[in-house]
């Protein structure tokens, strides 16, 4: 029985992160430009504390020029766009990111619409959004969770993914879609699935390419994974699990790692998979917008 190849996000992350640091140090000798990168963060949800420390170190290690607001539960949608134009027209920052999800009174939409396209480092503005649907992406900025699984898929695959088939497991806006997008331009055939498609694990289990991205624990098992199929699971569940008799709190994925792993090519883990590499894309758009910006091409 074969065990599949671990796809190791965090060593993958690492490695781009240091040529990350290498383009910053030489834009900045060469031209006197630092990234900036501004942060903004509402309320007191712990997760969304984690990712931004995370998103902040990393920044910085970088060598960016790193800033975070942090702002009360109980501000009002009036002076978050405030902030936002400030920093639209702030020529330090590159990038801006407002963290999700946002305090009910706020309109998710209005505020990371009112982002500026060229730092929208996210990529959640419709115009990027747009530029990403109709293959356009040398000045678009593509969200940070495809973005890395993409690499990792081309890693294994390469860049042309013609005459594979991939199946997106998921239709969200910040994963299901434009992953799919991006396996499109990558001349994959792609199948988008969720909880209304009908016989899900047949359809799965015809994938060259499996992109699980659904937030349900451990969904997918061995019998829906075709042998050899490159399986990237981007879920992050907390559950509850019994080590030695004791109840413990840990992550586990939309793929079930240790059934799967048995039939897969190739695998990611959770953690230690996707995750390390969406906050290292991150950094890597906000590079790009600071070259663009310079006129220094992406």
């Amino acid at each position: 029985m074969t065990t599949a190849k671990r796809i190791d996000g965090k060593a993958k992350a690492a490695q781009l992160a240091q040529s990350i640091t290498r383009e910053t140090e030489a834009l900045l000798a060469e031209h006197g430009i630092k990234p900036g990168l501004a942060v903004v963060i509402i309320g007191e949800d712990p997760a969304s504390q984690v990712y931004v420390r995370n998103k902040k170190r990393t920044a910085e290690s970088c060598g960016f020029h790193s800033v975070q607001h942090t702002l009360d539960t109980g501000v009002s949608q009036e002076d978050v766009l405030a902030l936002i134009d400030d920093l639209n027209a702030d020529q330090s920052i590159h990038g801006i990111l407002v963290q999700l999800p946002l305090p009910g009174h706020l309109d998710e939409q209005t505020i990371t619409q009112a982002i500026n396209p060229q730092k929208d480092v996210d990529g959640f503005h419709f115009i990027n959004i747009g530029k990403l649907t109709a293959g356009l992406t040398a000045d678009a900025f593509v969200p940070c969770t495809p973005a890395g699984c993409m690499l990792m898929i081309q890693d294994e695959m390469g860049s042309d993914l013609s005459g594979k088939n991939a199946v997106v497991i998921g239709r969200s806006n910040i994963v299901g879609k434009p992953m799919a997008s991006l396996l499109l331009q990558a001349n994959a055939t792609v199948t988008i699935t969720h909880s209304r498609t009908k016989d899900l694990a047949g359809v799965v289990a015809s994938a060259d390419i499996v992109v699980a991205a659904v937030g349900r624990p451990d969904m997918v098992k061995r019998d829906w994974v075709k042998p050899g199929a490159v399986v990237i699971d981007v879920g992050i569940n907390r559950v509850e699990k019994i080590v030695d008799g004791e109840k413990k709190t840990g992550l586990t994925g939309d793929v079930d790692y240790d059934d799967v792993s048995n039939v897969a090519g190739a695998i990611t883990p959770v953690p230690g998979g996707v995750g390390p590499m969406t906050i290292t894309m991150l950094m890597a758009n906000t590079l790009r917008s600071a070259r663009l910006a310079a006129g220094l091409g992406g």
